[in-house]
């Protein structure tokens, strides 16, 4: 009697399995994060995908992060569409998956012919899933792992941020916030090139910063200048644009009355002292700027007018006072030319005392419907006949170019 062949087993399904895993992780919210690894597609300098769950407008999103040898790139999609994306990835594109979860880790393994291994084991440590509001604020900012940060000495060779630069860092993210919330009620269009000018970029950190988030996070065209007076900061910052690859950002020797482009979208001007914060705003309205974001420094055109009102003068016979009068009053007054031009401006505080003296911004975002000016002239004239003042440079600059009549 001849024996019985034993039929053969079929192969197991671990590509199926790890999806499954996946889906089960994020069902019942213990997902942390997935890697991708091992590329073997035709993208140049590709080397490893970063997948986390994000909450983008109220609905739960996957966040990819594509890490490039010197940039990274974040496209957020629908945990449906992300889901698929993945089960397409493996192992066409991707021959190792680390999936990261609040109780377990399993690896997804592809040989060279293609045999596949999977692993499950327990977390080794107990893990907390990453709040919705860090998440959100990752997805819509700035992630320590962008590469212009470890270039400009914010963090280590490992993505860690230096501790000497955390007040920085946190300037650099609060730009960005503030940035984000005024392109989002402005007129500007996404799917057109975004033109952005940075007078007095310095060594560059906002500069990089609002270049990456346009490019990188928002996925749009962003050409952005920085304008800088000292040639060694230009020198340094046109190198560390080239090596990192970021086409669309340069820096250039000037200021604002030297470097005056003709369209912008969007312009910034932090820190320019005295009159140099009206020639921005004037740059910024001639430009036709529907972002205008400014962070003044010294007042001592409006200073040297102002007469106090009698009232006043117990007040302001301290010099501390009468220097936060004329602050306020140079700064009121550019608002409200600001507003007599066809923007909604706030002034507020940009951020915290504890990181920076300077720390006032003037955001101004273009109406889509303006303003009768004649209203905030007469005020304006009110505010400057109570305090004496004969000229206020924004002033002088509208009124030549015909702004205000």
């Amino acid at each position: 009697m001849s024996a019985t062949a034993t039929p053969a087993q079929p192969a197991p399904d671990h590509h199926g399995q790890f999806l499954d895993l996946l889906d089960t992780s994020l069902s019942q919210n213990a997902f942390i994060k997935l890697v991708l690894a091992k590329y073997v597609g035709d993208e140049a300098d590709l080397q490893r995908l970063i997948i986390k769950q994000v909450t983008v407008k109220e609905q739960a999103c996957l966040s990819f992060v594509y890490r490039y040898k010197t940039r990274d790139i974040t496209k957020n999609f629908a945990l449906a569409e992300g889901q698929a994306i993945i089960a397409g990835l493996l192992p066409a594109s991707f021959k190792n998956a680390h999936l990261l979860s609040l109780t377990d880790e399993v690896q997804l393994e592809y040989s060279k012919k293609g045999k596949s291994t999977l692993f499950k084991g327990k977390a080794q440590q107990a893990r907390e899933v990453p709040s919705v509001e860090h998440n959100r604020e990752k997805t819509r900012y700035l992630e320590l792992c962008r590469p212009f940060l470890r270039d400009l000495g914010v963090t280590n060779s490992q993505h860690e941020l230096i501790p000497a630069m955390s007040r920085k860092w946190k300037q650099i993210n609060k730009f960005i916030e503030v940035f984000s919330h005024a392109l989002s009620h402005s007129p500007i269009k996404l799917d057109q090139p975004v033109r952005v000018a940075d007078f007095g970029s310095g060594k560059g950190y906002l500069t990089f910063a609002i270049h990456d988030y346009l490019r990188n996070t928002l996925q749009v065209e962003g050409q952005v200048t920085g304008v800088e007076l000292r040639e060694d900061m230009v020198k340094l910052c046109n190198t560390a644009a080239a090596r990192l690859e970021h086409p669309g950002l340069v820096f250039k020797c000037g200021d604002v009355r030297s470097v005056a482009p003709s369209e912008l979208e969007v312009m910034i001007a932090l820190h320019a002292c005295d009159i140099a914060t009206d020639y921005a705003i004037h740059t910024g309205i001639r430009s036709g700027a529907a972002i205008i974001m400014c962070s003044p420094c010294c007042h001592k055109q409006i200073r040297l007018q102002i007469q106090s009102p009698a009232l006043l003068k117990p007040m302001l016979q301290y010099g501390l006072h009468l220097g936060q009068q004329a602050e306020m009053v140079t700064d009121s007054l550019r608002a409200l030319f600001l507003e007599a031009c066809g923007y909604e401006t706030k002034v507020f505080e940009f951020i915290s005392l504890e990181h920076t003296n300077k720390n006032k911004m003037i955001l101004a975002v273009k109406r889509a419907e303006p303003q009768d000016p004649a209203l905030l002239l007469a005020k304006i004239e009110e505010l400057k006949a109570f305090y004496a003042i004969q000229e206020h440079c924004l002033e002088t600059l509208l009124r030549a170019d015909g702004y205000l009549s």
